[in-house]
């Protein structure tokens, strides 16, 4: 027995140790909290000079992590939400156009392997507090039946802050059943995500999926957050910068949270806009705007459009100690991106995914090394379509009368100089990429919608269904 007691005993500290190795590294995966502003102007956050608009809590963390200072989004929100769900490109499963809207039946495509699902296979809890926008009509498309195990808030695209309703039907819920509750929507939100905080399990690592419906319509805020701005004339805009304010006081409160949690050094927090700031009333929502109240700065255009305005958005990651104060990163990212960045960190797997479009920047991010991106795809739809590659940027309108714009985004990032007549070659490769990319897109979803409700009306009542009518039950 002694002969093989010293053997037994290297066997039992390697496996002691494979033990301890595995523990370890499970400890050190990190939290996630994802917050996605919507519809925020480029220039409406003090961390990219707004002066008449208060932002502290976000401009803190900003200052304490690292700005992303190229980080594009598709122009629309159903577009962007598809795009950081399924780490693809939205014209590969028909939400490439517009949004869902309140009369669509359609949603995300139920054979996509979407974030929080790979992250649940990673060992995470994995939480949503907020706007989905991925499908409403079925409730095969909601988020509890892909993959998070919580959801709390809206399944629609606007709803009214207070009523939390569209076309007087209620949509506001926790885990698949409607709630009707009293509050402000922003603030609603903000404390339910600090309540999951503070209630979390830390034998698990946490994914909180917190996105917050402001500042889209319609433009509401409290009383005492519009009184905050007195030297502000424009009523819409007024009204708009206290919803700004609102929504950083609550994300103040989701980090002070983690910090009583004593988890804020395990970390991540993510934050960006789903899209560039509304310029057009076109585009503003379902609600009827006497003004746009969006600043996105110098950035050409804004929400609904490909220029940079529309899909070039303020954004950050902050993780203390992990990542360097006052860090910036210009390297071009795209919210694909995001999908197998977030994954590989959490040491999971994007093996079920279809192929994806994203790439782990997190060596940009963390090490400034390059993005590995080389290309942004704006997007590709039957009547436009815009791609850049390295500096060249092509904005193409097939739609008659049709336009052809050419920039140069490092020399002209404000899209001022159209230089299309000038290199008729670096437009005539960049027409051949959107060709491509248009020969593999599916059909757009909303453009079937569209045709479909033309004599009744697109922006009827939601078709929303409770618990007890929806076709797919709660798993």
């Amino acid at each position: 027995m002694r002969r093989h007691s010293v053997p037994f005993l290297i066997l039992a500290t390697m496996v002691c140790g494979l033990f301890t190795s595995i523990s370890a590294r499970a400890e050190e995966k990190p939290n996630i909290v994802y917050i996605l502003a919507d519809d925020l102007g480029w220039k409406d956050v003090g961390f990219h000079g707004a002066t008449d608009i208060q932002t502290p809590h976000l401009d803190q963390l900003a200052a304490g992590g690292v700005r992303l200072e190229q980080f594009y989004t598709q122009p629309f929100c159903t577009p962007t939400r598809a795009a950081l769900m399924t780490g693809r490109y939205p014209f590969r499963y028909g939400l490439q156009t517009a949004v869902i809207p309140s009369k669509g039946t359609y949603g995300l495509a139920t054979d996509e392997w979407l974030l929080p699902q790979a992250m649940h296979e990673a060992g995470y809890d994995t939480a949503m507090v907020g706007k989905w926008h991925l499908g409403h009509a079925d409730q095969k498309f909601w988020p509890r039946q892909r993959g998070f195990d919580y959801h709390y808030g809206a399944v629609l695209g606007e709803i009214d802050y207070f009523t939390h309703s569209a076309h007087e039907v209620m949509d506001w819920q926790r885990n698949n059943t409607s709630l009707r509750e009293e509050g402000y929507a922003t603030e609603l939100l903000g404390r339910d995500a600090v309540r999951l905080i503070t209630e979390h399990d830390t034998s698990k690592p946490l994914f909180l999926y917190l996105a917050f419906t402001a500042p889209h319509t319609p433009y509401q805020a409290p009383k005492a957050y519009i009184d905050r701005y007195p030297d502000i004339a424009d009523e819409t805009r007024r009204a708009y910068a206290g919803m700004v304010t609102c929504l950083d006081d609550q994300i103040g409160h989701v980090i002070d949270a983690l910090d009583k949690k004593g988890i804020r050094k395990n970390t991540l927090v993510v934050f960006h806009s789903d899209n560039g700031g509304t310029r057009d009333t076109r585009v503003t929502g379902e609600e009827i705007v006497k003004s746009v109240p969006c600043d996105n700065g110098p950035l050409k255009g804004g929400k609904g459009q490909m220029y940079e305005g529309g899909t070039r958005v303020p954004a950050f990651m902050n993780w203390p100690g992990k990542l360097p104060a006052g860090g910036e990163v210009t390297e071009l990212i795209h919210v694909v991106d995001m999908y197998p960045t977030l994954v590989h960190l959490a040491g999971g797997s994007t093996a079920k995914c279809k192929p994806l479009d994203g790439h782990d920047v997190w060596p940009a991010i963390a090490e400034k090394n390059p993005s590995g991106r080389n290309e942004i795809v704006y997007d590709i739809e039957p009547f436009r379509g815009s791609v850049r590659h390295g500096d060249w940027k092509l904005v193409w309108r097939s739609l008659l009368p049709s336009k052809i714009e050419l920039f140069n985004i490092a020399d002209d990032p404000y899209e001022t100089n159209n230089l299309a007549d000038q290199h008729a070659e670096k437009v005539k490769m960049l027409q051949a990429r959107i060709e491509q990319l248009a020969g593999e897109s599916a059909k757009p979803l909303f453009m079937e919608t569209a045709v479909n409700a033309v004599f009744s009306g697109i922006f009827g009542p939601a078709p929303i269904p409770t618990e007890d009518s929806a076709s797919t039950s709660e798993p």
